[in-house]
């Protein structure tokens, strides 16, 4: 058969494969997708939305695009085509979709420098895996007896080494608080000690890396930062082989007095995917609770009216305890602290340290008539429903009242996700809560305190002081 044969006795058969093609096409629905700008060709608008902003605002480029777009709007963001939203109802929608309609999905450059058995990377079964036994040991009854008790023999370790009347960074505190106890709790090390100064020493730098461009050249940031996860894992590592050591080599006879013993003891994790899980519960639980903590100690001081009624609650708690010969905070006092419990709400909701999340919609979805096709990447962003008027009265105004029991106009949970929610809601909620009560406790208790430099929470989007939170602590006198 010829060439020219050939071409006549298969054309039929490929004008009929098109016109097929053609009637499925007419029948498919086009897209609608919700209003938007793609930005810069390669670029999108990633730059514009990761420039820094107050935290207690969402921004200049998330106000525009909100007042231009509405809640719901598409853009290029992080490489890839995303439906950016605003909105509470489809946040939650979202988040209690998660494994089903969407699925976490972090930049590569996140997994490259936590590890791709990081919880915060994780999907699917391998995810709940490591979240159950987070949750195990961070579990109710650990948090009513001694992890309690830990938590206020650290806070008053550092709270107590503050000099009256000398500058010193609130930020840098807060964070060896929280590093302090995570470090103990996860491979029993103990504040102070050389091990654990060199441990906190890298995880800085280690830190530094994660918040910045993933430009893995030598110098930069990025770089250090991997270096710096290697020198944490080989501690980390070291520590593991310690604990086997002793136990002549059974595993399941290791003390699970901490994370890193739990773990040998009653999961069945390789080695590679138990350093991933210490190293990224030491991020979770260090990173998120200390600037919470530190956004805390910045909004109390421009509210002097909180500060009191905060002391009130807690010099009743003291009272109560000298009165019943008692010492140490124990979990019946901590329940008591429900003002308290309004101001971490209030902190939180303002300064939102987490501000938004990446996820990946596993199929197409069609939501309040928009539609979100397979492939594209979601950010539900917390941070806009926190600071919109119509979820809040004055959205802007540190106000913890707004959080009493009782009060008609008090905001619904529907619109308050600090943590996230669904199936990934954060494994140590409960834990930072509890951190920031104690914490929250001896600083009123303790101390008067003042800006000693002027400084504010900014966006990097992780929620930073630039300046560190730069305060002067005056002694408290009290009387009960």
């Amino acid at each position: 058969m010829s060439e020219l044969d050939f071409i006549f006795s298969v054309a039929p058969a490929i004008l009929a494969l098109l016109l097929i093609w053609r009637l499925f096409k007419r029948k498919e629905k086009p897209l609608n997708l919700p209003p938007g700008n793609m930005g810069w060709p390669f670029l999108g608008e990633t730059i514009g939305y990761l420039k820094p902003y107050s935290a207690i605002t969402t921004g200049e480029f998330m106000e525009q695009h909100i007042s231009r777009f509405g809640k719901i709007y598409k853009s290029h963001l992080f490489g890839n085509q995303t439906i950016v939203s605003t909105d509470a109802e489809l946040n939650r929608f979202i988040l209690q979709n998660d494994g089903r309609l969407f699925e976490c999905s972090y930049p590569s450059s996140i997994g490259g420098i936590l590890g791709k058995w990081s919880m915060l990377v994780l999907v699917g079964d391998m995810h709940k895996n490591m979240r159950t036994i987070s949750l195990n040991f961070m579990s109710s009854a650990r948090l009513r007896t001694h992890l309690i008790q830990d938590v206020e023999t650290h806070a008053l370790l550092i709270l107590k080494s503050w000099k009256a009347n000398t500058a010193f960074s609130a930020q840098d505190e807060a964070k060896k608080f929280t590093f302090n106890f995570m470090a103990k709790h996860i491979m029993s090390m103990e504040p102070g000690k050389p091990e654990s100064e060199k441990l906190r020493r890298e995880y800085i730098t280690f830190m530094k890396g994660v918040v910045s461009p993933p430009l893995n050249f030598p110098g930069t940031a990025y770089r250090k930062a991997l270096k710096s996860r290697s020198s944490i894992l080989k501690v980390i590592e070291q520590n593991m082989d310690e604990k086997i050591r002793k136990t002549n080599g059974h595993s399941d006879k290791v003390e699970d007095d901490d994370l890193l013993g739990w773990v040998l003891k009653h999961s069945n994790l390789t080695t590679e995917q138990i350093l991933d899980l210490i190293l990224s519960m030491l991020f979770a639980g260090h990173e998120t609770t200390s600037i919470s903590i530190s956004l805390a100690i910045y909004f109390l001081q421009g509210c002097p009216e909180a500060v009191q009624e905060l002391r009130e609650e807690h010099l009743g708690i003291t009272k109560a305890k000298k009165q019943a010969g008692e010492s140490g905070l124990n979990w019946e006092d901590y329940k008591q602290m429900e003002f308290t419990q309004c101001v971490i709400s209030e902190t939180l909701r303002l300064g939102n340290v987490v501000r938004f999340l990446h996820r990946k919609a596993l199929k197409d979805v069609r939501y309040k008539g928009y539609d979100i096709p397979c492939g594209w990447k979601v950010l539900p962003v917390f941070a806009a429903v926190h600071l919109d008027p119509l979820n809040f009265d004055q959205p802007q105004a540190f106000n913890p009242w707004r959080w009493q029991k009782g009060k008609t106009s008090a905001p619904t949970s529907n619109n308050f996700m600090p943590f996230g929610g669904g199936p990934r809601l954060c494994a140590g909620s409960e834990l930072a809560k509890l951190e920031m009560a104690v914490f929250v406790h001896h600083l009123v208790l303790n101390y008067n305190w003042e800006l000693a430099e002027q400084d504010q929470p900014l966006a990097f989007p992780f929620v930073e002081f630039p300046k560190g939170l730069p305060i002067k602590v005056h002694d408290q006198q009290l009387t009960s």
